[in-house]
């Protein structure tokens, strides 16, 4: 076999079942077949479950232990196994494997691998890393194959199973945290989306604010003019506008974007962090891959990166929505404003008037995040899916353009946003109460949604959905450009 001669064989056999049986007893048990392959770094020295599959293979007798003549005839069918296919790769009779022989064998076998792996396969297997894979390194890799896997299907499963593994035996799946990388992407996507939708953000609190119907739309209602009523339905975004402007022009616009950055940041770092953390626990338990979740671990994964990161940052999402509500012509700005809101929060209640409506924002945001990660992760799995079958590559190795990336975001969060803005409403009163535009208190849930209802209508319930819209759409949309284009920089997958 590949010009060895069968006294050179013999040797080397023998001399490789005296290094796995470090214990010189002559037979290996789970533990000594797991300590000997330590002793020479091979793959399967953390994999516990691949051992047990390999002990049961070589211990023909059962007595769950390895002799050496079981071991013997082991490697002989291994070894033969492996040198078929290794010549089945090897198209120019070289004796040696090229990149290029290893990636068309795995076309020709249908197995569709990305160009990540299959240049991270290649590296670990050509131990002297002179650009070609002897069948020396081909043997000693892939001995323990697993009985009747001896094709490159059966190669790349072996290959990820061990691959996976660390020194203390924990499994990492391959998009780990390297260096905090997710959220380092998520809290850049954040910030920036959310500087660039600042006046919508502001327009959407103002009108939210405010709880008296326009006259013009009450009087054109009750004397049954349906035109007048439509065409005074956008006046009030044009009102808004006017009076924040008169409240102190551009900057008016800008209020509370310093501390929407100072939340929104560690707030999306951690929403997309634990999003990715939640995904992998998901996969372990699912024993599927993070990047194609069962539907129902994918919606709660996207559901528990939102409540968790809604939880860190509410005060500071209250403190601003009190910030912005208290901004009048004339009155404080910037950090005196801010300053002057916390001590009145305090003085009212300490900490209590800081979480006001935190029951209803985990309502509204564990469906608003889970809808619309769910959303854009299958969309955006089914465009990658696409695209690589039409390049007949793996889905890696294929890129996802900002235009599409960005109108499927603008649509998972329209969606998204649109389902939950009543509970966003009310909790956003509830944070507001008692301030200069907001006069009104509430006792709780149930009295802001009463007093909501009786005296604006259901449709009070829906009040600045449009200027909400205007500003999740490209927020989102500002925001996944963002983040993708981050993981990319970071080398995240």
């Amino acid at each position: 076999m590949n010009g060895e001669s069968h006294e050179h064989r013999e040797q080397r056999i023998q001399e490789l079942w005296r290094t796995l049986d470090t214990r010189s007893e002559g037979q290996l048990d789970l533990g000594a077949l797991k300590k000997g392959l330590r002793k020479i770094d091979h793959p399967l020295k953390n994999a516990d479950d691949l051992l047990h599959d390999v002990l049961k293979a070589v211990d023909t007798s059962g007595d769950g232990r390895i002799q050496y003549n079981e071991f013997r005839v082991f490697v002989d069918h291994a070894e033969r196994e492996l040198w078929q296919l290794f010549n089945s790769i090897d198209k120019d009779n070289s004796g040696a494997l090229d990149k290029g022989e290893l990636r068309a064998a795995f076309s020709r076998s249908g197995v569709t691998i990305s160009s990540a792996k299959l240049d991270q396969f290649f590296d670990e297997v050509d131990v002297n890393h002179d650009g070609e894979i002897s069948f020396e390194e081909w043997r000693d890799f892939l001995l323990f194959l697993p009985a009747g896997q001896s094709n490159l299907r059966g190669v790349l499963s072996y290959y990820s199973a061990t691959g996976n593994v660390n020194q203390e035996g924990d499994v990492t799946i391959n998009d780990t945290l390297q260096g905090f990388g997710y959220f380092i992407a998520g809290g850049l996507a954040g910030m920036v989306s959310r500087t660039a939708t600042a006046p919508l953000d502001r327009l959407k609190v103002y009108l939210i604010a405010q709880t008296n119907p326009k006259e013009a739309t009450i009087k054109a209602a009750k004397e049954g003019a349906p035109f007048q009523m439509i065409r005074n339905f956008g006046r009030p975004l044009v009102d808004a506008c006017k009076e924040l402007w008169a409240a102190g022009g551009l900057r008016s616009l800008f209020a509370g974007n310093g501390l929407n950055v100072v939340k929104v940041m560690p707030e999306s770092a951690i929403k997309f962090g634990a999003y990715e953390a939640a995904k992998r626990a998901f996969a372990k338990i699912d024993g599927s891959d993070p990047k194609h979740l069962q539907p129902t671990s994918q919606f709660l994964a996207g559901g528990i990166g939102g409540v968790v990161s809604q939880c860190v940052v509410y005060p500071l999402d209250t403190l601003k929505f009190r910030m912005q509500c208290e901004t009048v012509s004339g009155g404080l700005h910037g950090n005196a404003l801010i300053i002057q809101t916390a001590k009145k929060m305090w003085k009212q209640g300490k900490l209590m008037p800081y979480y006001r409506g935190l029951g209803m924002g985990l309502a509204g945001m564990f469906p608003y995040s889970a809808i619309d990660l769910f959303i854009f992760e299958n969309c955006k799995n089914f465009v990658l899916a696409r695209k690589a079958r039409q390049a007949r590559c793996h889905e890696e190795d294929v890129d996802m353009s900002n235009i599409v990336t960005g109108v499927i975001g603008a649509t998972s969060g329209a969606i998204s946003a649109t389902m939950v803005y009543p509970i966003n409403l009310l909790r956003t009163r509830l944070q507001a109460q008692g301030t200069v535009l907001h006069p009104p208190t509430y006792t709780g849930i149930v009295d802001v949604t009463r007093k909501t209802i009786q005296g604006e209508g259901v449709k009070g319930l829906f009040k600045g959905v449009t200027p909400n819209l205007l500003k999740v759409a490209p927020a989102v949309s500002i925001s996944y450009i963002v983040y993708e284009n981050s993981k990319a920089l970071l080398g995240l997958r």
